[in-house]
């Protein structure tokens, strides 16, 4: 078999590199009056292309390129086709959130696009060295996009301390990537995977995994390292926080999969309890303190510290099983969490001008279309059926209980009454009735334009079907929790072709 050219093992990230680029030359070269909202409309199309480019890479042999720094398998590519729909949707959302005179268009928009290159190459990264450098593009321009608002006091806060915190969590990393490669002379993920087990200072080994599981369990906002996350959610623009909140946990949890799978599987001993307790404190700290919460931001951000939760409840479970109940559940939340911002992001307004659950009261009866989703995305979120939230949850505990932790899911299914009760007081409040019909034809009818229809119709039809027909996914999420585990033989090119594809 010809060997692959390399460059095809990172072609999404280089298509999304092109088009970062042009879009900030292009935003160079135009007169300072000129509207730049055509900008983001470019953006989106260079990360279709790149979507693109990431479902052809299922074509090619599962190997590795660079030298056996970057990986391309059904588990790559997944989380590829993940994140770059995310950033598709988040982009379409912002051309109608963002206001015509809003300042540097052109770089927000460049900058969601290299926050995706980190991203993308987080998830293929098989050298520790790479993880890092892509953690760190990931993150920095995401710490810029959080304080995109700067002539709001919140906006820059939230990005100082998501910088601070950040930057501090990153430190966790680095030293634990140092403790590993001091235990086994090498920073190759299958590398490490062979040799650690053998290697003689095994307290090394397991002080590099705890460092990096705190760096990694920051990132997915996890408790006890989940502080930034309310101030950081309800000081960035809406369009922002549903990127945020998705495709760069999206894309931590992918590293989180390798880490404790194919890194570190025979410290399953060690890793597994660890990560129960902190599913059982993210699950409980996120849903009570959701409970007092009065702005709806602050609100989905102690829900999204709960999914974390629901989330780490799949990695209970043995093999394949929990990789592929983890990835269903990213990709479920992704859809349902991107559209219920997206609804916000409109209902809120761009300035956070109704920031309380009591200014969407009658939401449904001024914009029936707006109402009806953001109902429809809280059912989700709870775990109904015929949601993704529900099949999310339900592959989740699944592997819980497999894996032989029934009480963490007794835990779980608990935390997702509780949850019920503030999602349900937005919904109530999104279907109330004004009692004063004045007051009602006072309040503004948000407006939908074309954009704004399209990300709404991407997320709600990608969360009915991850309920409804939650097949393909599966399969595919299996699939990568297959090659997850199977790592090649040499650190280079295998030529095992993917005939299940």
């Amino acid at each position: 078999m010809n060997p692959v050219p390399d460059i095809y093992r990172i072609l999404p990230e280089v298509i999304l590199t092109i088009t970062g680029v042009l879009v900030m030359l292009v935003d160079a070269s135009l007169a300072p009056f000129r509207s730049r909202r055509y900008l983001g409309g470019l953006a989106a199309a260079g990360t279709t292309v790149a979507y693109l480019a990431s479902v052809w890479q299922l074509s090619l042999p599962t190997g590795t390129g660079f030298s056996g720094t970057v990986e391309t398998s059904p588990f790559t590519v997944f989380f590829h086709v993940l994140i770059c729909g995310i950033v598709i949707v988040t982009l379409l959302l912002s051309l109608d959130a963002l206001p015509e005179d809003s300042h540097h268009q052109g770089e927000y928009y460049a900058l969601m696009i290299f926050g995706a290159v980190g991203m993308c190459l987080l998830t293929s990264a098989v050298e520790l060295l790479v993880v890092f450098i892509a953690l760190e593009i990931s993150s920095i321009s995401t710490y810029i996009l959080a304080g995109y608002r700067k002539e709001t006091g919140k906006g820059p806060e939230a990005a100082i301390k998501y910088f601070l915190l950040g930057s501090f969590a990153t430190a966790f990393l680095l030293y634990g990537i140092a403790l590993v490669f001091g235990a086994t002379g090498t920073t190759s993920v299958y590398e490490i995977a062979r040799t650690a087990a053998t290697e003689q200072n095994q307290l090394l080994v397991e002080g590099a995994l705890a460092m990096m599981l705190v760096g990694i369990l920051f990132k997915v906002s996890a408790a006890p390292f989940h502080l930034w996350t309310p101030d950081v959610y309800e000081g960035a623009p809406s369009p922002v926080v549903a990127l945020m909140s998705t495709a760069p946990k999206a894309a931590a949890f992918a590293f989180l999969l390798r880490l404790v799978y194919e890194m570190f599987p025979y410290l399953r001993n060690i890793w597994a309890p660890v990560l129960w307790v902190v599913a059982v404190l993210s699950m409980t700290i996120g849903n009570l303190a959701a409970l007092r919460q009065q702005n709806v931001k602050r609100m989905l951000a102690y829900s999204a510290i709960a999914h974390a939760g629901y989330l780490l409840a799949a990695f209970a479970g043995f093999g394949s099983t929990g990789i592929a109940a983890a990835s269903f559940y990213i990709a479920a939340y992704a859809a349902m969490n991107v559209g219920i911002f997206a609804v916000v992001s409109i209902a809120g307004g761009y300035g956070d001008e109704r920031p309380l659950i009591a200014d969407y009261k009658g939401l449904i009866y001024r914009s029936p279309l707006l109402g009806g989703l953001l109902i429809f995305f809280l059912i989700s979120l709870i775990g109904i059926p015929f949601t993704g939230g529900f099949f999310g949850k339900f592959y989740s505990f699944g592997a819980a209980i497999g894996g032989g932790a029934i009480a963490l899911a007794i835990i779980g299914l608990l935390n997702s009454g509780v949850a019920a009760a503030y999602y349900l007081r937005l919904a109530f409040a999104v279907a109330q009735r004004p009692e004063d019909q004045d007051q009602l034809a006072r309040m503004p009818s948000p407006q939908i334009g074309i954009a704004l229809g399209a990300s709404l119709l991407f997320a709600t039809a990608a969360t009915l079907a991850l309920g409804i027909v939650p097949g393909n996914a599966l399969h595919a999420a299996e699939a990568g929790a297959h090659t997850l585990q199977a790592p090649p033989s040499t650190p280079t090119e295998v030529t095992v072709t993917q005939t299940s594809q």
